[in-house]
């Protein structure tokens, strides 16, 4: 038996129905992190579903529990021999709220429902058919194989959609049981529809509450309009203070400095252009002499999320007496997180807005991280990507968004690939969110692939050998 046929195998679970008729038993299940009456959903998905998927490969399966967690979170490992080359694998099985009444006609967030190419329902790509996809990978290889040729171990949590509570002690206290030689896992999307990818990181995320409290109550706009001082009008010039007019960063603590010449020479294989359906990007706008994708995977953003003023649903003539703001700021590896807000409280003073005060948020902050491009695994995984599609994949040295990796790369020292099976426009954390039938039988292929070359020599280096 061979490579090609471990990737036939593969994609003939695809073809078949079968692997649409496993997502959509997991699909079902309302796993909403965010919602206390799913607590029950949350076990029912790792106890139904996931262990005997697993225990019926030959892993041997437990729950790990932490005190700050919302959910389980189920361990899995599959030892072959001490010896051979050790891979980690994550997924998270709990999703955002299923907002059941904003689906398109015909969809629910609880139902797989095929439909243009398209597979609906909520979890389809965040992260439910991510994790199937990997894991299916695996059982092409133990199938074809007869067994794995590595050994592998697995986390799946069901808080992520909240900020992954518990999941960076439950990594510090198994530290050794969570040892391997690296993460392979799955979340985000690729660069584009039809360009496979890989990411070796995550830009960091920082959320930022600003605001003005004036005084007690609004007063008369008429009366009193040029004698007292307006919130609103004053946060916005703070706000605007913090990038140029078209949304360069103005703080530069904030930011890099500089990008690394390995980023770049990877950063320039990388068009970032948008999907059928998706937004224009405006190459008008960020931090200017660089390009689309050194913007977004290679340096730092600053974006208002909400902003408050009065009374949005009925305005009344009265100046009011309060202004707040929530402010996000992605930054990459390079920026001290524990610098952010004493850099924008220097920022602030410096510039008059002394009144503005300022405070992190009560969302989770996410640190930035990257493996560097030229790393052993690197290379060997876009190999084993470029063996199977026949095309190199595109290199991201980060996601553009955010996610709990600095848990495996500084918690665990791994070193982290990770390999999306999604797209940009596949309306993730809204309503209609859709995981690509095409996207899912190229995933299932890949890692057959990775998966197969693993068992074939071990990869490049042993990291805890």
């Amino acid at each position: 038996m061979s490579r090609q046929d471990a990737v036939a195998r593969a994609e003939a679970h695809f073809d078949s129905g079968a692997f649409k008729a496993d997502l959509a038993r997991l699909v079902a299940i309302p796993t909403e992190s965010q919602n206390p009456d799913r607590a029950a959903d949350l076990s029912r998905y790792v106890e139904d579903e996931m262990r005997p998927m697993l225990e019926s490969m030959g892993f041997t399966c437990r729950i790990l529990t932490e005190e700050k967690a919302k959910g389980p979170f189920l361990y899995a490992e599959r030892i072959e021999d001490p010896a051979l080359v050790t891979v980690l694998g994550y997924g998270h099985g709990d999703t955002i709220r299923g907002l059941d009444n904003a689906w398109k006609e015909g969809l629910s967030p609880w139902e797989l429902v095929e439909k243009d190419g398209r597979w609906y329902g909520r979890g389809t790509v965040d992260n439910k058919g991510q994790h199937a996809i990997n894991i299916a990978g695996l059982r092409a290889v133990l199938e074809t194989r007869g067994k794995l040729g590595f050994n592998a171990k697995y986390i799946i949590e069901m808080g992520e959609e909240v900020g992954s509570p518990g999941l960076r002690e439950l990594c510090a206290t198994h530290k050794d049981l969570l040892k391997a030689d690296l993460l392979i896992a799955s979340d985000g999307p690729r660069l584009g529809l039809s360009r496979p990818t890989i990411f070796l990181g995550a830009r960091g995320a920082f959320p930022i509450d600003l605001w003005i409290d004036a005084r007690e109550g609004g007063h008369h706009s008429g009366n009193f309009g040029g004698l007292l001082s307006n919130p609103g009008i004053e946060l916005a010039h703070a706000i605007a203070s913090i990038t140029t007019p078209t949304g360069a960063i103005r703080i530069p603590e904030w930011t890099p400095g500089e990008i690394p010449a390995s980023v770049k020479r990877v950063l320039a294989d990388v068009e970032v252009k948008t999907d059928a359906g998706g937004p224009e990007v405006e190459p008008w706008w960020g931090e200017p002499g660089l390009s689309m994708a050194e913007k977004v995977y290679g340096w730092s953003s600053f974006e208002i999320l909400s902003y408050v003023c009065g009374n949005p649903e009925g305005p009344v003539n009265a100046i009011p007496p309060r202004a707040w703001a929530r402010g996000q700021l992605r930054f990459v590896v390079g920026v001290d997180p524990a610098n952010v807000l004493p850099a924008l409280r220097r920022h602030l003073d410096a510039n008059g807005f002394s009144r503005v005060q300022i405070s992190q948020a009560r969302d989770e902050v996410f640190a930035a991280t990257r493996l560097d491009p030229e790393h052993p695994w690197v290379k060997w995984a876009v190999a084993s990507i470029a063996q199977t599609m026949g095309e190199k994949p595109a290199i991201l040295p980060n996601l553009g968004g955010s996610l709990p990796n600095d848990i495996f790369a500084e918690i665990l020292e791994l070193p982290t690939v990770w390999v999306p099976h999604s797209y940009p426009g596949c309306s993730q954390h809204a309503p209609n969110e859709h995981l690509p039938a095409s996207i899912a039988r190229e995933g299932l292929a890949i890692m057959a692939g990775i998966y197969w070359d693993l068992g074939e020599g071990g990869g490049p280096v042993r990291q805890n050998a």
